[in-house]
């Protein structure tokens, strides 16, 4: 039986800015440097022990999908974010930085770390790592201030502006924002506890044994390899000569805003794993003979928790028209990616079929409003990142890195402008096509501006 207890304690205000990011993803990295560069005064919180949250920490390998094929949609802070990635030879030889106007590139998490610590210290924001938003203080529709603790104990900070970079929507939902949880019966997709592999032979790999995987899978999960008969395997990808980054395997009904959760999760990830390195070297062979695993995220990989719900909700509709809106921030086009939501063939072949179905076009793409980034019931707080106002179908989509950084420029920028105006600083008083045209100025692909 639980018991409560009543907890007061008097805590400095450590930092008062214009601007405070809750997270250092890529959504809250996006934001800190656009709200900075714009000349706010920001200060940015990160749990963990470096910047880009599932693309560093969490060891995901590879960023999806940054333009339509004819543009570079994730244009801004996202391209400077590829572009320095690979000038410091973050990305593999196989990525070609003039034909990016498609694909996404593979990740050395090493090198990307370094390119955000540059970023934000080159733009002036604040941050600091192992520091933790634990709550908010909200009154009225408004966020008084950010709870944070850290190494030397808990501290407040006061903003202007907040924005919500945490990828759950902690700081929208702890302020009192509506939120949905995955599907209609609070069912979310699975995470993956991603890895870094030692001693690959990409060149016998790629020729050979990359097109055996899919049919060696089903023979393996028949011979009881693998504990769960899971036919999605996102697989491997070339982050050096001879270092592969995994997206394999699934930790099947996990949610990510409870820890207990996640621990059983993380436990069962680190089981698997060995289980994928036996099927690669028994079963695919071809240039993984002598594999080795070198790491697994310090992170859960995380697809689903939280939507926060804002003044408009992007459906899937919006996608299936290639939606255009007045308040455009941006335009983005991955396919809908909802990942199967327990082991089995008919799970995974309502993916696939959807996968398929759910995609665009070249040169085609689907419009993101601004009032996405605005919670219902709050007025100085900006969601970015995986958590925006989107129903299921759209978050499958819009979730990704290159996602991140469109909602995030675009909240941060937004950020700055409002904590600039007279007054209560207020998301909603902020001039869209004042917004559009800053944000264009920092690079934005706004073509309906």
């Amino acid at each position: 039986m639980s018991s409560t207890i009543a907890f007061h304690r008097q805590i400095e205000v450590r930092h008062e800015v214009d601007v405070f990011v809750a997270g250092g993803g890529p959504a809250g990295v996006a934001a800190a440097v656009a709200a900075a560069r714009q000349g706010a005064r920001v200060f940015l919180a990160e749990g963990q022990a470096c910047l880009g949250g599932m693309g560093t920490a969490g060891l995901v390998p590879a960023w999806m999908t940054f333009g339509d094929g004819e543009r570079f949609l994730a244009a801004g802070v996202g391209e400077e974010v590829l572009d320095r990635t690979h000038a410091a030879g973050g990305t593999s030889s196989r990525y070609d930085p003039a034909r990016k106007h498609g694909g996404g590139a593979d990740i050395n998490a090493e090198v990307l770390k370094r390119v955000y610590d540059d970023m934000l210290v080159e733009a002036g924001v604040g941050f600091a790592f192992h520091t933790a938003m634990i709550d908010v203080l909200a009154d009225g529709g408004r966020v008084t201030a950010a709870v944070c603790a850290a190494k030397s104990g808990l501290f407040a900070v006061k903003a202007r502006m907040y924005v919500d970079g945490t990828g759950d929507g902690d700081l929208a939902a702890w302020a009192g924002a509506p939120f949905e949880k995955g599907d209609e019966h609070g069912r979310m997709m699975p995470g993956t506890l991603c890895q870094l592999w030692a001693n690959v032979d990409w060149p016998t790999y790629l020729a050979e044994g990359k097109p055996r995987v899919g049919e060696q899978l089903p023979g393996a999960l028949d011979d009881g390899v693998i504990e769960q008969y899971d036919l999605h395997l996102p697989g491997l990808w070339q982050v050096s000569e001879t270092l592969g980054g995994g997206n394999v395997g699934h930790t099947f009904g996990v949610d990510g805003t409870d820890e207990r959760s996640l621990t059983e999760a993380l436990i069962f990830g680190r089981r698997l794993i060995p289980q994928y390195e036996r099927f690669y070297k028994e079963y695919v062979r071809a240039g993984l003979e002598r594999m080795e695993l070198a790491a697994t995220g310090s992170l859960l990989g995380l697809r689903e928790t939280r939507r926060i719900l804002g003044d408009y909700v992007l459906c899937l509709d919006d996608f299936k028209r290639r939606a255009v809106f007045d308040d455009e921030i941006g335009r983005y086009c991955y396919p809908v990616d909802i990942h199967p939501l327990k082991p089995g063939k008919a799970e995974f072949e309502r993916f696939h079929a959807e996968w398929t179905a759910l995609r665009c076009g070249p040169g085609e793409s689907y419009g993101i409003p601004y009032r996405i980034l605005l919670p219902r019931k709050l007025d100085n707080v900006l969601v970015a990142g995986r958590c925006v106002s989107t129903d299921r179908s759209l978050q499958g989509s819009l979730r990704v890195m290159p996602g991140c950084y469109i909602t995030g420029q675009a909240a941060g920028v937004a950020a700055a402008m409002a904590a600039d105006a007279g007054g209560e600083a207020d998301a909603r008083a902020v001039h869209v096509k004042a917004l559009q045209r800053r944000l264009v100025a920092l690079g934005a692909c706004l073509p309906n501006a």
